[in-house]
């Protein structure tokens, strides 16, 4: 079913225990027929609506109750997990239409879900849901900083077969992101159910490795009566299509911190400037500046109507030093010889990411930076920027 190692050591960190207390819920914008209001598909009714909106409520109020996290690990260790999700829930299933698969073509599997955390570090109680391909040298350092980490196998491919009209509709795309982190029916493109959405992928998941690896830990992210995540102590995170989809699902569902790197894009949705469950000032963003998404102002467009301006400058971090301003927007301009694509990948630990001379990571502060700066300490507010071309459409 899945898999356990055990690592060598990572660098000790500082716990930080703030803790939201409650959740929201932001939704696209409902279309109207006769008097009925009608949310992206007509089965999904008004009273649906009401109880899952309670149940996201009344799961924050639950996390609330419960105390700061601490390893009762007779072995403390480095310790990577894997799990298929097919494995982990029987409902799960295959969506070859938006080639989302459980075992590919050849037959290998395509449903493994990875996970890490060091007990050797002081936990901060946070865990990280990374929606993009593993990246092994970011849990490593997520890990070192005291945070828990997984990567779910949820529905990411739609982007190339999904959402081609020219010009695309305004909602299309961020409503298949929402359905697909929650399984729930917003789109009329996919047809992606609960099992197979990110938030449940990642519930059953950790629920697994609460009974795998219970000496991490893992039991702290369940909610009391154990039917669901607690939310407020997730920290949603990924690069390009993953850093947009995370941002989108963070509009929908209350989190402790949503981490976008090189994104989010979208520049052609209208979804950045939706009443946010997420306070605005949780939103993080780092991006090269020959990046295309950065050249082609989608990611400042997306940073300003998310509100990001109002707690701080863009900042390049190759000119200053953390806590850079407490911004909530950060840049890079490191050499890449001049290639968007490598500009694309380089804001994340890899074989593209900034390097000194000795053959270190360039950006090890500003990895640290957002992923665990206080969301509560923030910058100046600035005023919009008019050069940053909002109208792409």
């Amino acid at each position: 079913m899945g898999s356990l190692t055990s690592l060598p050591a990572a660098d000790q960190s500082k716990r930080n225990d703030e803790r939201p207390v409650f959740s929201l819920l932001s939704l696209p914008t409902p279309n109207r027929k006769s008097s009925t209001v009608k949310i992206i598909k007509s089965r999904f009714a008004a009273t649906e609506l009401l109880a899952a909106m309670f149940l996201v409520s009344l799961s924050s109020v639950v996390n609330a109750q419960v105390g700061p996290l601490k390893f009762n690990d007779p072995n403390p260790q480095h310790y990577r997990l894997t799990a298929r999700a097919s494995k982990l829930d029987s409902r799960v299933k295959a969506h070859p239409d938006i080639d989302f698969l459980i075992n590919t073509k050849d037959g290998k599997p395509a449903d493994i879900q990875q996970a890490a955390v060091d007990t050797r570090v002081a936990p901060r109680g946070k865990l990280v849901i990374w929606l993009m391909g593993h990246n092994e040298p970011l849990f490593d350092r997520l890990n070192s900083y005291g945070l828990h980490a997984i990567r779910v196998h949820y529905a990411n491919k739609w982007f190339g077969i999904k959402c081609k009209e020219n010009p695309v509709g305004e909602h299309c795309r961020g409503n298949i992101r929402l359905e697909a982190a929650t399984g729930m029916d917003f789109s009329e493109d996919v047809d992606i159910p609960k099992p197979d959405g990110m938030m449940e992928r990642a519930y059953q998941f950790v629920k697994w490795l609460a009974k795998e690896n219970p000496e991490a830990g893992w039991r702290h992210f369940l909610t009391k009566d154990g039917k669901g995540l607690r939310w407020d102590d997730v920290i949603v995170s990924g690069s390009s299509h993953g850093s947009t989809t995370a941002a989108r699902f963070a509009k929908f569902q209350k989190v402790s911190r949503v981490v976008a790197l090189c994104g989010p894009r979208d520049q052609l949705q209208s979804w950045q400037s939706l009443p946010s469950a997420t306070p605005e000032n949780r939103f993080f963003g780092f991006s090269h500046v020959l990046d295309g998404g950065w050249v082609a102002d989608h990611y400042c467009r997306s940073w300003e109507l998310m509100g990001l301006h109002k707690f701080g400058p863009i900042v390049n971090v190759d000119q200053q030093k953390p806590p850079y301003g407490n911004t909530r927007r950060l840049i890079t301009d490191f050499d890449v010889n001049g290639d968007a694509n490598r500009a694309h990948s380089s804001v994340q630990p890899g074989s593209r990411a900034g390097k000194d001379k000795a053959g270190n990571y360039m950006h090890e502060d500003v990895w640290r930076y957002l992923y665990t700066h206080p969301v509560d300490i923030v910058g100046e507010p600035t005023p919009l920027d008019d050069s940053c071309e909002k109208n792409q459409r």
